[in-house]
């Protein structure tokens, strides 16, 4: 048997990148996976892949930032597939880059809004959900940056910090009622966040960052999607309240 076989699966921001990978992987387990992304075409194209492998999955607009269109992604997951067990609170922005006594007001609220916010919201209408289904694990996406500091992206940092005392404080709570809570790590990663921010392979700004890494090099979706993938499974049965990094070595350094 598939590894998450009779298993339902939310995943938000799985219109590409560290969330498509993560679908596809959980889907390839088994999962029935419902992406969550305010991209409709970046979605629909992750639907596809996993239909087209001969998995099952579908699209659930919904913006993180908005506490009812979570809700509501969650209640049509559990309608269209009769329950919940994994959350992968993925959908995350760089924003804006500014030193802290310049980051406008603006950018500021945007981030926090989306990339704690939005995780926020994710557990607190998943894991009424998961309960219901009997447990399961959520997976918190943070970064490298929810446990050092960065130049220019304080509400990034603050936020991803965050989510990691989020995690542990829900990881405590739900121990013993058979959901297991872990943040996930990843240092700077070839993804669209980083194409749209001008880091791209042979520039000067992907090879400065490359050289942050102990292994001189940039991490690729897959790789993340991987430690998701094994913590949403029974795999990583005793694991919970974690912080694990994936991250070439960034952080060892």
């Amino acid at each position: 048997m598939a590894q998450f076989e009779g298993k339902v699966a939310f995943v938000t921001g799985g219109g590409s990148g560290i969330g498509r990978e993560a679908s596809l992987r959980l889907a390839a387990g088994g999962a029935k996976v419902v992406i969550s992304d305010v991209d409709e075409t970046g979605g629909n194209e992750t639907v596809a892949l996993i239909e087209g492998a001969g998995g099952t999955a579908m699209f659930v607009r919904a913006n993180v930032a908005e506490p009812a269109e979570v809700e509501a992604a969650i209640a049509a997951t559990v309608e269209a597939y009769g329950g919940l067990n994994i959350v992968v609170n993925n959908a995350g922005i760089g924003g804006e880059a500014n030193l802290t006594g310049d980051y406008s007001l603006e950018g500021w609220h945007k981030v926090i809004d989306i990339n704690l916010h939005g995780v926020f919201y994710g557990m607190r209408y998943g894991i009424p959900a998961i309960l219901a289904s009997g447990g399961g694990s959520i997976v918190n996406v943070s970064s490298i940056l929810g446990l050092v500091g960065w130049a220019s992206a304080p509400a990034y940092v603050a936020a991803k910090h965050a989510v990691s005392g989020l995690t542990k404080a829900a990881a405590t709570e739900y121990a013993q009622q058979g959901i297991r809570v872990n943040s996930v790590h990843p240092g700077f990663i070839e993804t669209p966040l980083l194409t749209k921010a001008g880091i791209t392979p042979g520039t000067d700004g992907y090879n400065f960052i490359a050289s942050k890494h102990a292994m001189n090099r940039l991490g690729v979706a897959e790789e993340v999607a991987n430690l998701i993938v094994w913590l949403a499974s029974d795999e990583a049965s005793f694991v919970t309240g974690s912080q694990m990094a994936v991250d070439g070595g960034y952080t060892c350094q």
